[in-house]
């Protein structure tokens, strides 16, 4: 491992200079009395640590099912909606025309209708006094017939026009939150071209990509550890995209935070993947220090002196932090009063549970 030139100036510094706010004299001849612990190789769980956002289960992209401006606009960003609520209206003149157009064509087809009913049922009283031959009655049958086809497609356009009347407001189809407003008062809407974005909170959940090494290693139901906003959740993997993205090359895992309070959708969050464990070192919690910036532990000597060492610390489990630079196995550290230690000092030692 290299070091620096201003990192091996600031251990000089740590190893003499530390306690001068102790006085010199004192750190070179107080002696502490401290629990130490002598390191071997052990199993060490490896994390692949992977990006992730929180996302809604269930976000709905509002659009019109008609093509006009945008009259009204009820609702913001970060308004709280119920399902059935009105969010935004189209103008409806267009449609409101259209109506009027077929309530016109309806009320042909009716009069329509009574005629052709009106001279079906003449010429059949006809045809009973043998005044006409059957031909004739047939005639008009079919006439009657085609105005009856004729009146319920009128009535068909008029329950379709005043559908699309209906569809000019525009309402929620879920309760949730207005997340993304995508147009405004005044916009002109049309069919697929989202308007809104409304998302269901209660249903949140963290989604990550990871890469086919990892994927290999995930199962269904399994725990993971989250971290979003510097808290800890345990989190269970939910769902599994086998089908790799064409860009990135990752698959697409999505994760239930069971229990979880106060997420909000879009927030960053660290998702730690079991992959597997390799032989390596780990040191309690109370051994690590940070001193002038820099991450270190205790390595006592064979005098019996504690000497400040820099470390590089991996993955941390169960208040056991892994190293993966800095120390070697048979070495002694301080994991009991550490900090109240100078590099230089002279320790009295309790010897702790190897690890």
């Amino acid at each position: 491992m290299k070091i620096t030139a201003g990192v091996m100036t600031m251990l000089v510094f740590l190893a003499g200079c530390h306690s001068g706010d102790k006085g010199a004299s004192d750190a070179r001849t107080k002696t502490v009395e401290v629990q130490a612990m002598t390191l071997s190789l052990a199993p060490i769980t490896r994390y692949d640590v992977a990006p992730g956002t929180v996302v809604s289960e269930q976000q709905i992209q509002v659009a019109s099912r008609l093509m006009g401006y945008i009259r009204d606009m009820a609702v913001r960003e970060g308004d709280v909606v119920k399902a059935g609520q009105l969010l935004f209206t189209i103008d409806p003149t267009d449609i409101e025309g259209q109506v009027a157009q077929a309530k016109a064509g309806l009320a042909q087809a009716d009069a329509a209708l009574n005629d052709a009913k009106a001279d079906f049922e003449r010429f059949s009283n006809l045809y009973k006094d043998e005044s006409i031959p059957k031909q004739q009655l047939d005639k008009v049958k079919l006439q009657y017939s085609v105005a009856e086809s004729q009146q319920r497609a009128a009535r068909a356009g008029l329950d379709t026009a005043q559908a699309q009347l209906r569809y000019a407001e525009v309402r929620s189809p879920i309760g949730g939150v207005v997340t993304q407003k995508m147009a405004a008062k005044g916009d002109l809407a049309s069919p697929g071209r989202p308007v809104l974005v409304v998302e269901n909170q209660q249903k949140l959940m963290v989604q990550t990509a990871v890469s086919d090494e990892t994927y290999a290693h995930l199962k269904l139901g399994e725990n993971v550890l989250i971290e979003i906003s510097g808290k800890q959740y345990k989190g269970v993997i939910e769902r599994l995209v086998a089908a790799m993205d064409a860009m990135s090359h990752t698959h697409l895992v999505k994760l239930a935070v069971p229990g979880a309070n106060g997420l909000i959708s879009g927030s960053f969050a660290r998702v730690s993947f079991d992959v597997g464990s390799r032989e390596g070192i780990s040191v309690p919690k109370s051994a690590i220090l940070q001193r002038a910036g820099i991450t270190g532990v205790f390595v006592v000597d064979a005098q019996g002196i504690a000497r400040y060492r820099m470390v590089r610390t991996g993955s941390e489990q169960n208040d056991m932090v892994g190293i993966e630079a800095g120390l070697n196995p048979g070495e002694r550290i301080v994991v009991g009063n550490a900090g109240e230690l100078d590099s230089g000092d002279q320790v009295k030692l309790t010897e702790g549970k190897a690890q």
